[in-house]
């Protein structure tokens, strides 16, 4: 799908996640005696019915792990309760794409699945491995979804999928106690001033920057976002599509602006060989602990599960975050999210849909924290946290004003595959970031072989 990217809207929305800033602002939502934030879990009253299905077993596989597992069988825990069903949670690993893939073709799918790339949702349908959304999933998505949303889930006209779990992933996220010390006292606003930024940090004696670069998916988020802000969102869709190749000028360009920040070793925690050690989990970690942090980690809102789950770092307070500085005219605003499907024909596949549609769930993981829905009609006063909040505010005010993470439009061996593809050659890139030729012939290579299947 192609939005219409509007910078000055995009730009306002994301104002809101700009005024936290070292200014301070309301911390986790608690105060400093430790009370309940004031957002949060609260009581649920049902708004969606659902079937009684007391004895159906049914599985559920997405890429979740750690905290983010957990608070999603909190969902599916109130599932069972409304409806009697027993759900079991499959963990797919990072290669979504080919675990699912294997389970349809021995006979054996999930009742449900979550797809986190739009490019696989249009392969699984045009192979007639998903099923489309009956009228009761459709109605909570027609009430709850923006056009672009449900977009994103359709395929030559059907629709099949639920984005229950959106992303932001436009965000830096640093450390307050580390930019204090090296006096810094402004946020920055743009890629000239990031890299200042992270040079003042290094001189003053902390890591600027945690990248985890062991998982080649946050790679593809940075190029995504410095190619966005300095091509524009014309050349985005393009090179999203293939309709342009990756050995363009424009792609020459983003990944020389790359090397500026990953070929200075004084500037990436550990240097680049630290970084290809260093997995997305570690990268938060160390940026938020340990005896030496790191000062900044870039990555989406998701961030901040990991902050609340392995840290002692309170958002808003000890980790502030702000917009992915510009590298062009105007800051980018990537998204991306994980797309519930039905892979099985059946009244509790549908039922669960139907309920991950709804506001009910939404707000449940919402007051767990490290989650934003894409859903317009999700009560904001549920999340856990001031930080959160903020950031999905900005997601649901810029509407459908955003580029979808490119990598997630791409076919699956390309864009979303461990150790092939694009992640692949960008850790290559991450290795060795003086050969931008190089690395651009490797990436085309790739992409003409995995759009051409």
């Amino acid at each position: 799908m192609r939005t219409t990217l509007h910078p000055r809207r995009a730009a306002i929305a994301m104002a809101a996640i700009g005024a936290l800033t070292l200014a301070g602002c309301g911390g986790d939502g608690g105060d400093e005696g430790g009370d309940e934030p004031s957002g949060g879990a609260k009581e649920t009253t049902a708004s969606v019915e659902l079937p009684k299905l007391d004895g159906q077993k049914l599985e559920v596989a997405a890429v979740w792990t750690g905290a983010e597992q957990d608070n999603f069988t909190k969902v599916l825990e109130e599932f069972e309760k409304r409806t009697g069903a027993e759900v079991a949670f499959v963990p797919t690993g990072n290669n979504t794409a080919t675990f699912l893939q294997t389970k349809i073709q021995g006979g054996q799918p999930p009742d449900v699945g979550f797809l986190p790339q739009v490019g696989v949702l249009h392969q699984f349908a045009d192979r007639g491995w998903l099923q489309p959304l009956g009228a009761d999933a459709q109605a909570q998505l027609d009430k709850n979804f923006s056009a672009g949303w449900k977009d994103l889930g359709a395929r030559e006209g059907k629709q099949y999928g639920v984005y229950f779990k959106a992303a932001n992933k436009s965000l830096v996220w640093y450390n307050a106690a580390a930019y204090e010390a090296a006096g810094i006292t402004e946020e920055p606003k743009t890629w000239d001033d990031f890299l200042t930024t992270a040079q003042t940090l290094s001189d003053a004696g902390s890591p600027a920057v945690s990248v985890g670069g062991a998982d080649g998916w946050t790679l593809t988020d940075w190029f995504e976002n410095v190619y966005l802000s300095q091509a524009g969102p014309e050349k985005y869709d393009q090179l999203a599509q293939h309709e342009i190749k990756w050995t363009d000028p424009s792609v020459k360009e983003a990944l020389t602006t790359l090397a500026q920040l990953w070929g200075k070793d004084e500037l990436v925690a550990g240097g680049k060989s630290g970084a290809l050690r260093t997995d997305f989990p570690k990268s938060v970690t160390q940026t938020f602990s340990g005896d030496t942090p790191a000062a900044m980690v870039y990555e989406g809102d998701f961030v901040a599960a990991n902050i609340n789950a392995d840290t002692d770092a309170k958002l808003g307070t000890d980790a502030k975050v702000f917009p992915f500085p510009a590298v062009g005219d105007e800051s980018p605003v990537v998204s991306g999210g994980d797309v519930a499907v039905a892979l099985k024909k059946g009244e509790g596949a549908q039922a669960l849909l139907t309920f991950l549609a709804s506001t009910d769930a939404a707000e449940i993981w919402a007051g767990q924290g490290g989650f934003i829905s894409p859903s317009k009609e999700v009560d904001t006063g549920a999340y856990k946290d001031d930080v959160t909040r903020d950031i999905a505010e900005a997601l649901i005010a810029a509407g459908d004003d955003f580029r979808f993470d490119m990598s997630d439009q791409a076919p699956a061996a390309f864009g979303g595959t461990q150790g092939q593809g694009e992640w692949k050659e960008l850790q290559d890139f991450l290795k060795n970031p003086a050969d931008v030729a190089g690395a651009q012939a490797k990436l085309e290579a790739a992409a003409a072989k995995a759009y051409a299947g």
